[in-house]
């Protein structure tokens, strides 16, 4: 193969040589072989050339040996090759230390990059302004902060604190570091900003869920004469989304298009993930069939959008055709389904997802697992739930908060305290999720000092602070116990202001015990929040109707029509033959079939 692949080229370099060329291993020389390194395109040539200069004995110069590691670090799958190429090599240069490191940042594994730094140091060579950002880079993948504040401080020591490259890969670092405050400080002390560096922030931003802040970025970047590029739009799109800022996704959409960047699969995968969240599941769909070429992430937004606008049929028909064009999935496609079949109640297709789950082995997967139970409990079958907690090798806060509130939800207050106790037993530190698990199993069993005892455990052990639907759990509980006096005080004494959910988890406890006063007070106090919330209205002219005030009952009904507030009918699905069919409250006839 070598004869093959040389000949050819000796006679291409037959002009520039003072004799004629002959296969013959004296007559190379380092031009030969730099001629013949710059035409390689496989690893298999590679080797075959690197052959012939250890053949020839010219291994030991350092251009033909870095150019040898340049090319085994973008041509072999690994870079076990080009180590072995560098480790062989007796002198060595600060450039072929910064080839053999950017190989380990671009390929992996990236704390190799890291050591090779540090021996770097040892070797007696000084880092460059090459050098920092591909350390800087893989020190942000293995999240070593201590690791990168080091590196951060030989930047300044070198001197390289004011390069552009240097400073936008530390931005990119504390950003993924969850240092946001240390990525503000070094971006705010940067004089010249390029695109990667405002594509850096508006990142950092937009990853640590500061969405407002990654936006405001983007405009002092477009107010600074900077074009953004398709990474900063995949950057910004998420905060769109999160925020669901529709108009504006759209002026970045119309934006791509505009500078032509808008096959780009990144981009559509992230046009997709915000039209969905935003609501726009027409849009996304189209972005979807319009693409020439499609990745996972692509399958798993258009599923994910389905399944977060309440679409679980259309998401499992999606993962089916990915199934007929073989096209690989990975867990998180599995927790969108599954989450679909939650939704949808179907339990049959829930438990062929399981079986699937098994064959492709991701058993363990705690994403997946959490899933599973959450969907069995939700679709009634809280025994197969307990069947998959119990067949966990570890299990998470989050498997345990998943099983716990399975049960709470179920009625089984008793087994959900049970295994809190042994959650705890277990050195498992509990979460907020998961007190709100074990307030709602209280509430459901009706145990009232059990609940005030894990109500302040939360506070005064785990230093948590009690979110609003603690407090309405807290307030259900008290109010089903009939302490309805002691729930108002205590919502009287709460911290944050009472919400919807508060205020009508005491509502409801005013019609279970015939409260019409108290009941009276609290819609004064829901009509200030939210003057279209037809709940509360229905709860209260039940309450005047069980209390025959009729007069009373007729007004509120009246009031309702005047403000045109209608109550939605329940639907429920029914899964048959993998068919779902929608039904409507009040309905003979079948309201819908989705296939």
């Amino acid at each position: 193969m070598c004869a093959h692949f040389v000949r050819p080229l000796l006679r291409k370099l037959e002009p520039v040589t003072s004799a004629p060329f002959h296969f013959c291993p004296k007559n190379y020389h380092y031009l030969s072989f730099n001629y013949f390194l710059n035409s390689c395109s496989s690893l298999s040539n590679l080797k075959c050339i690197h052959a012939l200069i250890f053949q020839h004995g010219s291994n030991q110069s350092l251009l033909l040996s870095t150019k040898l590691v340049t090319l085994a670090s973008s041509l072999a799958p690994t870079m076990d090759y080009a180590r072995k190429l560098f480790d062989a090599t007796p002198e060595r240069d600060v450039f072929l230390w910064n080839t053999l490191i950017r190989g380990y940042a671009d390929q992996g594994p990236c704390h190799e990059a890291i050591v090779l730094y540090r021996n770097m140091h040892r070797s007696g060579l000084s880092p460059d302004n090459y050098t920092f950002p591909f350390v800087v880079r893989s020190c942000a993948v293995q999240l070593a902060l201590r690791e990168g504040k080091e590196v951060h401080c030989n930047v300044i020591k070198y001197g390289f604190h004011s390069d552009v490259f240097v400073q936008s890969a530390l931005v990119s670092m504390y950003a993924q570091s969850g240092e946001t405050l240390d990525s503000e400080i070094v971006f705010s002390e940067m004089v010249v900003k390029n695109i990667v560096s405002w594509t850096a922030m508006i990142a950092g931003y937009v990853q640590n869920g500061f969405y407002e802040e990654g936006l405001g970025v983007l405009r002092d970047m477009v107010a600074s004469d900077t074009q953004p590029n398709v990474v900063t739009l995949v950057s910004v799109l998420p905060a769109c989304a999160s925020l669901e800022f529709l108009d504006l996704g759209k002026l970045i959409h119309g934006f791509g298009i505009k500078v032509g960047v808008d096959k780009d699969v990144a981009l559509m995968n992230a046009l997709i993930a915000c039209y969905g969240k935003c609501g726009n599941l027409d849009t996304a769909r189209y972005l979807f069939d319009g693409m020439a070429v499609r990745n996972l992430v692509s399958w798993n937004a258009m599923i994910a959008a389905y399944e977060q606008n309440n679409s679980g049929t259309e998401a499992i028909e999606l993962f089916r055709r990915m199934q007929t064009e073989n096209v690989e999935y990975d867990y998180i496609t599995l927790v969108s389904v599954i989450s679909a079949c939650t939704s949808l109640g179907a339990l049959n297709t829930g438990r062929w997802l399981h079986e699937l789950i098994r064959m492709k082995g991701f058993g363990t997967n705690a994403s997946i697992t959490n899933a599973l139970i959450d969907m069995y409990a939700k679709c009634g079958n809280i025994n197969l739930a307990k069947d998959v907690f119990q067949g966990l090798p570890h299990k998470s806060v989050v498997s345990w908060t998943s099983i716990i509130g399975a049960c709470a939800s179920h009625g089984h207050g008793d087994d959900a305290l049970r295994l809190f106790s042994m959650m705890k037993e277990q050195c498992v530190k509990p979460n907020s999720f998961t007190f709100t698990a074990v307030l709602t199993a209280c509430r459901h069993v009706g145990l009232v000092e059990e609940g005030r005892k894990h109500f302040e455990s939360m506070i005064k052990d785990y230093s948590i602070c009690p979110g609003l639907e603690h407090y309405a759990c807290m307030v259900d509980l008290l109010g089903r116990a009939g302490c309805l006096l002691e729930a108002y005080k205590f919502i009287e004494r709460m911290p944050v202001d009472p919400d919807v959910g508060v205020w009508g988890a005491l509502l409801s406890a005013c019609r279970i015990h015939g409260n019409v006063e108290l009941a009276e007070l609290v819609t004064a106090h829901l009509s200030h929040l939210d003057t279209q919330t037809v709940t509360s209205y229905v709860l209260m002219s039940n309450i005047y109707a069980e209390a025959r005030r009729w007069e009373d009952e007729a007004r509120l009904r009246n009031l309702m029509r005047e403000k045109e507030l209608m109550k939605l009918p329940g639907q429920s699905s029914v899964e048959v033959n993998q068919r779902f069919y929608t039904f409507l409250s009040g309905s003979r006839s079948r309201a819908s079939c989705l296939n």
